[in-house]
């Protein structure tokens, strides 16, 4: 099968997106496309396959995302943003509801985080703090700043879904040898959390800045998590480190969001939605291969105007 594509991130979460709109194909070949797509060892490499799909009738049109291991997630927040993008372009409109995998959101263009940088607002939410339906099998039916046994019998975890679930843990500073094997931890899909959970630690800059660093469920660690920002910021707000309602900047080690959300767990993110280039390649899901890329051009002014963002991003740290 030969797919187009386009090459596209959100705050350095990167992906191939393809206009799945008239396409069927079940679960399990969509998952070895991704396989093959997001593979870093062959032509193409992302953090996943991002797929814009059909609407309906309260819906303008809908996302789907397949992790690097061909899982599928129940919603990537960096991605929705490129979907969004793609789905405006395809509608002629600025503004939309999208429907996940098990929920809704609301995305619209947004104001530029910089001069050329194509911008998207988010809408999700609300998140949740129970956990029972992660399943996450302790003690408790929440997890705010507590200790987690079975992953760490020394640091204190928030428990949030977006609705894909997440442990975040504030720190002084980002220990990656930690993040990574509690991640792994989390990725053996153990009998105590048997669908599995992204884990980030958060760093409080400021009042209103943080940075997030995250190992994502079926991706391993990554630049950028859209939905692990939009849980962190929940997170700073349910212990109390940030007031609900502030406009926080989160920084990543891929760029930044900005992020806000509500006493009542409702999100909004804004952030990029760069399209890097757009290209074609000859798939075979059921090896998970890819090969044959064309590249039919390179948006390189969207490129520049992210690096140059991207740059001044790295002085605030």
């Amino acid at each position: 099968m030969r797919f187009d594509f386009i090459k596209c991130h959100g705050s350095g979460n990167d992906f191939p997106l393809i206009d799945a709109r008239a396409i069927d194909l079940d679960d399990a070949t969509w998952g070895g496309v991704a396989r093959a797509l997001a593979d870093r060892a062959g032509p193409v490499g992302g953090d996943g396959l991002l797929l814009l799909t059909r609407g309906d009738d309260r819906h303008a049109f809908g996302m789907r995302m397949f992790n690097a291991d061909g899982s599928e997630a129940e919603t990537c927040l960096n991605g929705l943003r490129c979907v969004a993008r793609a789905g405006f372009e395809a509608l002629g409109i600025e503004a939309a509801s999208v429907k996940l995998m098990r929920s809704s959101a609301e995305v619209a263009r947004d104001a530029a985080l910089a001069s050329g940088v194509y911008t998207v607002r988010e809408t999700v939410g609300p998140a949740e703090i129970d956990t029972a339906g992660w399943p996450l099998r302790i003690d408790r039916a929440t997890t705010i700043e507590q200790v987690v046994a079975p992953l760490s019998s020394e640091m204190a975890f928030t428990a949030v879904a977006m609705p894909n679930p997440h442990f975040v843990a504030f720190v002084d500073t980002i220990d990656e040898a930690t993040l990574v094997a509690l991640g792994e931890k989390c990725e053996a899909a153990p009998d105590w959390l048997p669908h599995r959970a992204n884990v980030s630690f958060a760093q409080v800059i400021d009042s209103a800045t943080l940075f997030v660093r995250t190992f994502e469920r079926g991706v391993g660690l990554t630049d950028s998590c859209g939905s692990a920002m939009a849980a962190s910021v929940v997170a700073a707000g349910l212990t109390g480190r940030i007031a609900f309602g502030t406009e926080i900047a989160v920084l990543n080690a891929g760029g930044l969001v900005r992020g806000r959300a509500g006493d009542d767990l409702i999100v909004r993110l804004s952030g990029n939605t760069t399209f890097e280039w757009r290209g074609s390649a000859e798939v075979d899901a059921g090896r998970s291969r890819a090969g044959g890329l064309t590249i039919a051009g390179h948006c390189d002014d969207e490129i520049a105007a992210w690096a140059a963002l991207a740059d001044s991003i790295l002085q605030r740290r």
